[in-house]
């Protein structure tokens, strides 16, 4: 016997036409590149995300076609979110931060269409254009002006009649985004998210053991548009009916703390590396930033240090809720709050549960796996974290490549090393191939960086393995320290000496000026392991 409902497809069309009917007079702000702001209405963003959707099925697309972007946070980037795929095609977002040959080869993989770009990045079509097959290319400008042999967005869509557009009726498991992995082993996957897919996680992204928005909220996501569909923060905030804030190209950490104060925001979202910027200049002038009214800060993509989780709630009343997940999660698989009996519990029990990656949201099942099976949930046992759920690919987009992520019974190997404790709290130890094997025991980097990252001198840690012709792998920490701060080996090696076994202490410490990123803001240690091969340790 089955349940009489209605079969209503979950799609993003729908939460465009609540916003048309619910969030007509709320605000969406963007920052230009010349530091003005655009302000308009939801009422403006539906008619004109219509227009999108109009102009693009005149050109004669097919369904699932793809249209690929390059662009920052702003307002028409957010109307591609839903015009795009209120046209019945793929909206494709690119990360600009991206080598012009790995651009150029993610077009051509995932076969777009139509492109369209930030006229602040229309400089990075050098790079591509000419090996590429696009049929369009169409720039987002303020002044509604495009650079010479391209196509302005403004007058792309301006011709469009609104009045022809009528809510599709799409199946909720039609593809309706794509985002490619950042390639860090292998070519870029691409990983291909259903309507019904995004919806969902816009769902679990807003409870209040989340991230929590609501209507009554303005929401500035910092993690940009190009990276994950931005945590999916701006398809959650428009199916509430929040105000948005975009904050543009301009993401240097004064610019930021402006628009939180100047647009009175609530709640924002980013990588770690943002966050410890903003924290250095609020301790510089704790005064010059009215904040009252951000109640909390997403922090993600990669792990949160401790002391950065009680700088900003100590020194600044400012609360920062950890979470985790991946490309290939849509993106957001944990979130770090706290159960009613961990708040109960000493405060610096609480801190240690708020540094870990939390518990998983609804319907996202978790599980880890060692080298003789699964792992207890004992908090200490370590093995690779392995996901499920509504908001997990399957597969990749056209690529065999990849393949032996997926687990024969339907699992997502994640590649992070993972303890998960008896309450269901996952803590990433490591990424499996950062982890240092030394003499047959596994020493966690990521416990490394955040412990020096808790020195009142450190800026930036990175750990990486250095070959050791006894131990087989040692420690090396990589240290930018903070402007006017200055540190000694021994000094963090002392430091360390409190939380850490002798043998689990890095060999060496390198101070260097800044520590190379992925695209997404991430260390990227392979680069540091590139620039310390052959690096001698004292045996």
């Amino acid at each position: 016997m089955q349940g009489l409902t209605m079969d209503y497809q979950l799609t993003l069309p729908a939460l465009l036409k609540r916003a048309e009917d619910l969030f007509g007079k709320r605000e969406i702000v963007t920052r230009l590149p010349d530091k003005s702001f655009h302000r308009y209405t939801y009422k403006d963003f539906v008619r004109r995300s219509k227009k999108l959707a109009i102009a693009l099925g005149e050109l004669g697309l097919e369904k699932g076609d793809r249209v690929a972007t390059l662009a920052w946070n702003q307002y028409q980037h957010l109307e591609a979110y839903f015009g795009v795929p209120s046209a019945g095609l793929v909206i494709h977002t690119i990360n600009p931060r991206l080598k012009g040959h790995e651009i150029s080869y993610i077009l051509n993989h995932a076969d777009d269409k139509v492109l369209l770009i930030d006229e602040t990045m229309a400089p990075l079509l050098a790079g591509f254009k000419d090996d590429v097959n696009l049929e369009r290319i169409l720039v987002f400008s303020a002044s509604g002006d495009a650079p010479e042999g391209l196509q302005s967005y403004e007058d792309f869509i301006e011709g469009a009649d609104e009045s022809k557009f009528e809510y599709p009726t799409l199946d909720e498991n039609d593809a309706a985004a794509l985002c490619y992995t950042s390639g860090t082993t292998g070519r870029p996957k691409g990983a291909l998210y259903s309507h019904r897919c995004l919806c969902i996680h816009s769902l679990l992204v807003s409870m209040p053991d989340a991230f929590g928005i609501s209507i009554k909220d303005t929401v500035l996501p910092v993690v940009p548009m190009f990276h994950v569909n931005a945590w999916g923060i701006p398809f959650a905030a428009t199916m509430i009916g929040c105000k948005q804030v975009m904050p543009g190209p301009h993401m240097d950490p004064e610019s930021l703390l402006d628009a939180l104060e100047r647009e009175k925001v609530n709640f924002t979202a980013g990588v770690p590396t943002i966050w410890l910027g903003i924290l250095q200049i609020l301790d510089k002038d704790p005064d010059k930033y009215d904040l009252s009214n951000l109640h909390a800060m997403g922090v993600g993509g990669s792990a949160a240090p401790e002391a950065m989780i009680r700088g900003f709630e100590e020194r600044h009343g400012l609360h920062i809720i950890h979470a985790w997940g991946m490309t290939e999660m849509a993106p957001v698989g944990t979130a770090g709050y706290l159960t009613p009996d961990l708040l109960e519990e000493p405060e610096d029990v609480q801190y240690k549960y708020r540094a870990k990656q939390g518990i998983q949201l609804p319907f996202v099942e978790v599980r880890a796996r060692g080298d003789e099976g699964f792992v207890e949930w004992d908090g200490n046992a370590m093995g690779e974290l392995e996901v499920r759920g509504p908001t997990v690919a399957s597969s990749y987009y056209e690529s065999p490549e990849g393949a032996d992520k997926f687990t024969d019974d339907g699992w997502f190997r994640t590649g992070d090393v993972v303890s998960i404790d008896p309450r269901g709290y996952v803590e990433i130890r490591d990424r499996d191939k950062d982890l240092v094997k030394s003499g047959g025991e596994w020493i966690s980097s990521v416990d490394l960086e955040n412990s020096l990252m808790g020195h009142e001198a450190v800026a930036e840690a990175a750990v990486i393995a250095i070959p050791h012709p006894k131990w087989d792998e040692r420690p090396l920490a990589v240290v930018v320290l903070k402007e006017g701060k200055n540190a000694t080996p021994d000094e963090l090696r002392e430091h360390l000496e409190t939380s850490f076994a002798k043998w689990q202490l890095p060999d060496a410490f390198e101070f260097v000026d800044e520590i190379p990123r992925t695209a997404t803001g991430k260390f990227l240690k392979r680069a540091l392991r590139e620039q310390f091969e052959g690096y001698e340790l004292a045996t």
